[in-house]
């Protein structure tokens, strides 16, 4: 009778929570009408869109538009096709919005060409257009031809529909009011796939996404023929077998027109400074909020440079920072015990941050008074070391000071002095990235932004500086400027930076992985790669003077983390980084992407004690 019962009530659960199920996938469906549409743009391109529109809509009820354009397919396509999800969250779909979905130039059903960062024009007219003009122009188009809609408009992306609200916040129709760029890219110098210009390795498998042109209207991806497949789990074998980027490129992607492009540009030259959106960001006088994951390893300057900028050019625009423990795009998603990698932030921060910060934006700004502010922290910034959300009146934070820790004998301190410390930097045996070879194998690389970093300790190329066990907090809140003094025996080299976070021995997490050995972790809180070659100038590269003492300045992006009582703080510092980022020959080249194995130059860095970290730190 017991097991009957049993039997039963496990038959009614799995009944209960397929209904359940059921009736979430058919909320869009027996809620939304789907229109999908061809919209024109002033040149003539037409746009493929998909419009969600509420079925209680009228002229007692009307409601806003809220848009994403995105690169990468508005699938299913078909009137009787539905999504199951819309919106950037399920609280704002419950809400209900008029919901648009457009597939940008070039891309699965729309015409014209695709091009990556499309350059922002100035000048516009019918045959000048970028992608504020196509967010005008649909703006427009909705406006007229959608009826009970109120007005308002607000968009929203992560990663690269990011880039496309962000670009389409330069539009600046009068009806865009409310605008979230999310793991937006910014500058394509030092975004996803270059950071200072050093070509990020870790996203080679990525380039069919980007670099294969379509040459009809498609409702699947027609690239899939480039994407390189693998067998093996140790994903580092096939980097290394792959040979030097010139070998790369021309086994795999010489018809690629993307991957042609940057192995063609190797300074910062009118390819890369049309793609920086920076400088056009001005004058923009609608709400913005701006998200971006500490741990994202996509886009993280992009946040943080497009926030500063707007709070530099716009003084009327209502600017909103949020900077969660995420990876790329990972607030989307509720994992509820929140782990990045093997270290845990808490519990259900990405419904926090939908219920509490994104459904807020958008309903206050698109349902509410306009006028008035949100009333959201102008800079909600989580702590990654006190593992707390924090709110600043002004970010970097006001009452920062900046502290510059000096690198010297493997030790931290508060002063320089005399001296150096030295490693002998080979490109053919180069440092490893990381120590979980199956993530090589991934689409584009994440795990590493808070991985354990114990594996390059001790390596005969690879410098550490370490402070003493902590007797109290530090907090970093802000930017954070690698100044080195250097010396080399070569004409060129890489500097990889990395700031780490020691725990303590008897360290007992929270909550664990099983496996980790969480005594003696350095965890990784921030880091960034400098190839000496740009140390003066982007645009013109410049040999190093054999064993001359050099000056190599460059940020490190911004963090806000408490290092705790107990703890230590670490500098590592290498020239290889590998295969995360292409190998610098170490020898200078006009265009060292098409470097040779015989270019390749073995050197003795140096690291003057006069180098320091200099961080914002919050007393």
């Amino acid at each position: 009778m017991k097991i009957r019962i049993l039997i039963l009530s496990i038959f009614f659960f799995i009944a209960g929570y397929s209904q359940n199920n059921q009736q979430q996938d058919n909320f869009v469906k027996d809620n939304f009408i789907k229109q999908e549409v061809y919209i024109p743009m002033r040149d003539g391109v037409k746009l493929f869109t998909a419009v969600y529109i509420p079925k209680d809509i009228s002229n007692k009820n009307k409601y806003p538009f809220l848009m994403q354009r995105t690169c990468y397919s508005i699938a299913p396509y078909g009137e009787n096709e539905y999504r199951t999800k819309l919106g950037p969250n399920a609280y704002l779909m419950k809400d209900k919005y008029i919901f648009v979905f457009q597939d940008v130039r070039g891309r699965y059903m729309s015409e014209g060409t695709f091009t990556n960062m499309t350059p922002q024009v100035e000048r516009k007219g019918k045959a000048n257009v970028d992608e504020s003009t196509d967010t005008y122009d649909t703006i427009e188009w909705l406006l007229k031809n959608i009826k009970n809609n109120n007005g308002k408009v607000g968009q929203y992306g992560t990663s690269y529909p990011g880039f496309y609200t962000a670009a389409g916040i330069l539009a600046q129709h009068p009806a865009l009011v409310a605008s979230s760029p999310q793991a937006p890219i910014s500058d394509f110098w030092n975004d996803d796939f270059l950071h200072n210009g050093r070509f990020m390795l870790g996203y080679f498998r990525t380039f069919p996404v980007f670099g294969v042109q379509k040459t009809k209207a498609e409702n699947k991806a027609w690239y899939t023929d480039s994407m390189i497949k693998t067998t093996s789990e140790d994903g580092l074998k096939f980097y290394r077998e792959l040979g030097t980027l010139k070998d790369a490129y021309e086994k795999y992607y010489k018809d690629n027109f993307f991957m042609t492009e940057i192995m063609n540009h190797p300074n910062y030259d009118d390819y890369w400074q049309k793609r920086n959106l920076l400088p056009h960001l001005k004058n923009v006088n609608h709400a913005v909020m701006t998200v971006g994951g500490w741990f994202d390893a996509e886009d993280l300057s992009g946040p943080l440079n497009i926030y500063k900028t707007i709070e530099k050019t716009s003084p009327k625009a209502k600017n909103t920072i949020v900077m969660g423990p995420f990876s790329h795009g990972a607030w989307a998603h509720e994992q509820g015990k929140h782990f990045h990698s093997e270290i845990y932030f808490g519990d259900s921060i990405a419904t926090y941050y939908q219920k509490n910060v994104e459904t807020r934006f958008f309903n206050h700004y698109l349902k509410g008074n306009t006028k008035q502010d949100a009333g959201l922290p102008e800079a909600l910034m989580y702590d990654t070391g006190a593992k707390e959300w924090k709110e600043f009146a002004v970010y970097p934070p006001k009452k920062a000071q900046k502290i510059n820790f000096y690198l010297s004998n493997a030790t931290l301190k508060n002063s320089a002095d005399q001296g150096y410390s030295e490693y002998y930097s080979d490109p053919n045996n180069p440092v490893v990235s990381s120590d979980h070879l199956k993530d090589f194998n991934g689409f584009t690389p994440k795990n590493y932004m808070s991985e354990d970093q114990r594996f390059a300790v001790g390596r005969p190329d690879v410098l550490t500086f370490t402070t003493d066990v902590l007797t109290e907090d530090i907090t970093f809140a802000g930017e954070i400027m690698a100044k080195l003094n250097i010396a080399s025996t070569s004409t060129d080299a890489d500097f990889a930076v990395k700031l780490i976070d020691v725990y303590p021995e008897d360290f007992k997490p929270v909550q664990k992985k099983d496996g980790v050995i969480y005594g003696n972790y350095h965890q990784m809180v921030r880091s960034e790669i400098m190839p000496a070659r740009f140390r003066n100038s982007r645009e013109k590269a410049e040999a190093l003077v054999p064993n001359q003492k050099t000056a190599v300045n460059f940020r490190l992006q911004d963090v806000v983390h408490t290092f705790k009582k107990g703890h230590k703080i670490q500098i590592q510092i290498s020239s290889t980084w590998f295969p995360l980022f292409a190998i610098n020959p170490q020898k200078f080249l006009e265009n060292p992407n098409f470097a040779t194995k015989a270019d390749y130059t073995k050197a003795l860095i140096k690291i003057f004690n006069d180098s320091s970290i200099e961080a914002d730190i919050l007393k």
